[in-house]
């Protein structure tokens, strides 16, 4: 029998401004400043978008040295990035980008969806890049709904979308350049699913919607407890569902790296945060109007 991972962290998800928008930041929090590789989770919306309201928009901007992640559960966004790409991320789907060493880029609702208004409701998620891939080529990957391996439980009161990494025999799709698990949890009804993490690996439970039992023993519930960590001390977790909920869970082999980081840019020294301000500057990075 599997041994469960014992619970290390406790989390809210507190509401935090960035501008004009009010998101929901988990990690960092209080007493963690990072699940090693995983840097930042924001957990924006859902806000109700209209031709009136539409607080989500955002401009070109840069990134280096990480992979900004986003993980979309409602509505639609348009992403634009300099290196040509140009796609619409619906309800379900993910995009993965490799900022490595520089990317622009420019997300929010399409112009469809703000006309015929909708909920907007969506996962960021800031991986980090160990040193030697900070300053890699720059990709972009995105998989549609459709095409994420799902697995259920016996009775098919949960799905587990294995979205980067593998669960059992089943492969995500997204070609990492670390050694990650990336899911998302849809539960429809009570029921229990063991996911399994690798012991070696950082990893972390967080709830957007709903209730549920985390090892028989923490309820996570909107509002109040939202996110979990783990020891390296088991090989899975037991998720048991108490209603219709949403979840992500996340693991990762740690880096162990220091990390430098200003605004976009996360690296390993303040001399290359300068020289990523400096190379913006410059052009290096592509050009996005």
């Amino acid at each position: 029998m599997q041994k469960l991972k014992t619970i290390q962290h406790k989390v809210g998800s507190p509401l935090v401004s960035m501008g004009p928008i009010r998101l929901r930041q988990p990690l960092p929090t209080e007493g963690v400043a990072m699940v090693d590789p995983f840097l930042l989770l924001h957990h924006y919306g859902p806000y109700a978008i209209s031709p009136f309201n539409n607080p989500f928009d955002l401009g070109p901007h840069p990134h280096r040295g990480f992979e900004p992640i986003t993980l979309l559960f409602k509505g639609e966004q348009f992403h634009r990035d300099s290196l040509g790409n140009e796609m619409l991320v619906k309800a379900g789907d993910v995009q993965w980008t490799t900022a490595g060493r520089g990317i622009i880029h420019a997300e929010g609702p399409s112009k469809e969806f703000v006309e015929r208004g909708g909920e907007l409701e969506g996962i960021q998620l800031w991986l980090n890049l160990p040193a030697e891939k900070k300053m890699m080529p720059a990709n972009y990957q995105h998989v549609k709904k459709e095409d994420i391996p799902v697995i259920e439980n016996e009775d098919k009161t949960i799905a587990l979308n294995v979205i980067a990494g593998s669960q059992g025999d089943v492969t995500g799709h997204i070609k990492t350049q670390t050694e990650v698990n990336v899911f998302t949890v849809n539960t429809k009804d009570a029921g229990k699913m063991l996911v399994d993490l690798p012991m070696n690996h950082e990893s972390l439970v967080y709830l957007l919607d709903g209730e549920v039992m985390v090892n028989d023993e923490v309820t996570l519930k909107k509002g109040a407890t939202q996110m979990l960590t783990f020891h390296h001390d088991g090989t899975a977790i037991a998720i048991t569902a108490k209603q219709e909920s949403t979840l992500l869970v996340l693991s990762g082999k740690p880096i162990k790296e220091k990390v430098a980081s200003w605004g976009p840019y996360v690296m390993n020294t303040q001399t290359e945060i300068m020289e990523a301000l400096r190379d913006y500057q410059k052009g290096k990075m592509g050009y996005l109007y």
